[in-house]
């Protein structure tokens, strides 16, 4: 199938995003990879420059060789410089094909481009008319999936993320699958979102691999991220571990165990380090019930330091408090 557009995209990357939302819907539907390397989707620009307030259009350059969206953005806008250059230097612009050379970072002559009579199409016996019924078309409107921007609105409002988070993760399919069913498990919208959208997509990325091919699964990552909701391990752990855990495929429970990272929790444990931090720091301690609330993490720095990270910060806080 051939979709044509109307000629009123007025820059490149008005383009870049219409393709882009072609791309992102057929993926969508299931209907195609749409993957342009592959040959999966291809797309061929038509560009034409104008002065403002000009009528009618001047003679149109068609754009091939265009093998990502990317590079379709960069040869539409070398285009629109090469044709308002050759206008301004007293020149013509003709009508032509031109192929993008991804390597010069310029477009370069292939054909001189006909007029639609010089095709000399004629009607293909083989292929009748095909007429779709409004009642077929209602049935499949019906069965569609959400898309990208229903799914992005979506999650703004039901997982309140920002609109630039939510347009990330409704970027690729499987990584707003993987996230919607990871944040069901996890119970936490916006943990599961900085999670997904940083370390996850960055090795993601760095794999070269979908969310869907990830060793590391929607289960595996609400559980860690329940564990640093409880404060059984910390910020930095946390990333640690995701990043393991996407390399093996590993719980977090069996990486935070293979590493030491098992929190004490234990009151009476916790109380005898700050008991040892409050003998140890008579100067801070005092300074502190003196009014100088800012020691306060000095102190709880120092109980963590004494327990060599383990101590559950919650809890630290909490003993610190009461025994101030």
């Amino acid at each position: 199938a051939e979709i044509v557009t109307a000629p009123d995209f007025r820059s490149s990357w008005q383009a870049y995003d219409y393709v882009n939302h072609v791309r992102r819907a057929l993926q969508w539907v299931g209907a195609s990879d749409a993957d342009m390397e592959k040959g999966n989707l291809r797309c061929e620009a038509n560009v034409s420059v104008r002065k403002i307030g000009e009528e009618g259009f001047r003679p149109k350059v068609e754009l091939k060789n265009l093998n990502s969206v990317r590079f379709m953005q960069k040869a539409i806008e070398y285009e629109i410089n090469r044709q308002i250059d050759t206008y301004e230097n007293g020149n013509e612009v003709f009508q032509e094909t031109r192929l993008w050379d991804e390597k010069s970072n310029t477009t370069k002559v292939m054909r001189s481009k006909e007029e639609a009579h010089d095709y000399r199409y004629f009607p293909e016996p083989d292929l009748p008319p095909l007429v779709l019924s409004e009642e077929w078309i209602e049935k499949i409107k019906a069965e569609m999936p959400e898309l990208p921007d229903k799914m992005r609105d979506r999650f703004i409002e039901q997982y309140e993320l920002s609109f630039a988070d939510a347009s990330l993760l409704v970027s690729e399919k499987s990584l707003a699958e993987f996230y919607e069913k990871t944040v069901k498990l996890s119970g936490n919208p916006k943990m599961t979102a900085n999670f997904v959208l940083s370390e996850f997509l960055r090795e993601l990325n760095t794999a070269g691999i979908s969310a869907a091919e990830s060793l590391l699964k929607p289960e595996a990552l609400a559980e860690l991220i329940k564990l640093r909701e409880n404060d059984q391990i910390n910020n930095n752990q946390a990333k640690e571990i995701l990043v393991e855990m996407f390399k093996s495929g590993k719980s977090a429970s069996e990486i935070i165990k293979e590493k030491g990272y098992e929190q004490i929790s234990d009151a009476s444990i916790i109380e005898r380090f700050i008991d040892e931090v409050i003998e140890k720091n008579p100067t801070q301690v005092e300074a502190y019930r003196q009014g100088n609330q800012k020691l306060f993490g000095f102190l709880v720095g120092q109980v963590m330091k004494l327990s060599q990270g383990k101590a559950n910060p919650k809890i630290v806080n909490e003993l610190l408090r009461k025994k101030l």
